[in-house]
């Protein structure tokens, strides 16, 4: 039998794909994230046959949640065995979002998906790193000042990735919409309008 390897995510509006992308470079031998691969992951599934792929996505179909207002505020890093090993965008306000989060974990356990036991951190990956990276600081401390305007996250995205050689390709299988409130659909009013770009040295 088959398997599939899913993912829930929330997926950043183009005129802010566009920001991070502008922002991605610096480091060497970075593996920078394309405009395809740009999301904050809300819980990583892992592998699971179909049948069970077909319970998740009917289980997600009972989320009630209000879309939320965030922003981008600023770069950081996440270390593996003291060296680096992800780049990422920081998306604030944190406690919405971790709040989607849970309610995402609560209906996964419905279908007996185990609760996620990592510190859940919002973020958005721009770059992987390995051994050959680097260095780091000099993007770190350009980009502290990354922000964006306010803008919403309208759906929740079941996505499957997909393995490849030029790293995982990512393809949505459900999206379930989130409740709009003025400000949210203030915000994604705004988010049309062009965001301002930082100025940078090239790539």
């Amino acid at each position: 039998m088959s398997s599939h390897r899913l993912f829930v995510a929330l997926r950043p509006p183009r005129p802010i794909r566009q920001l991070l992308i502008r922002a991605m470079h610096g480091i060497s031998a970075a593996r920078w994230q394309d405009d395809e691969q740009l999301h904050l992951t809300l819980r990583f599934i892992g592998e699971v046959d179909r049948h069970q792929a077909e319970d998740i996505a009917a289980a997600l179909g009972a989320l009630h949640a209000p879309a939320i207002c965030a922003r981008i505020a600023g770069v950081s890093l996440f270390e593996r065995q003291g060296r680096p090993h992800m780049m990422w965008a920081v998306v604030e306000p944190a406690d919405p979002i971790a709040a989607l989060h849970r309610k995402v974990d609560q209906l996964l356990s419905r279908v007996r998906i185990a609760a996620e036991t990592r510190a859940f951190v919002p973020h958005i990956t721009l770059a992987r790193l390995n051994r050959a990276s680097g260095p780091v600081a000099a993007f770190l401390a350009q980009n502290s000042d990354l922000s964006s305007p306010a803008f919403a996250f309208e759906h929740v995205t079941l996505y499957e990735s997909e393995l490849g050689h030029g790293g995982s390709r990512y393809h949505p299988v459900a999206r379930y919409p989130l409740a709009l409130s003025a400000t949210s659909a203030a915000a994604t009013a705004d988010t049309s309008a062009q965001v301002s770009e930082k100025p940078s040295s090239s790539p």
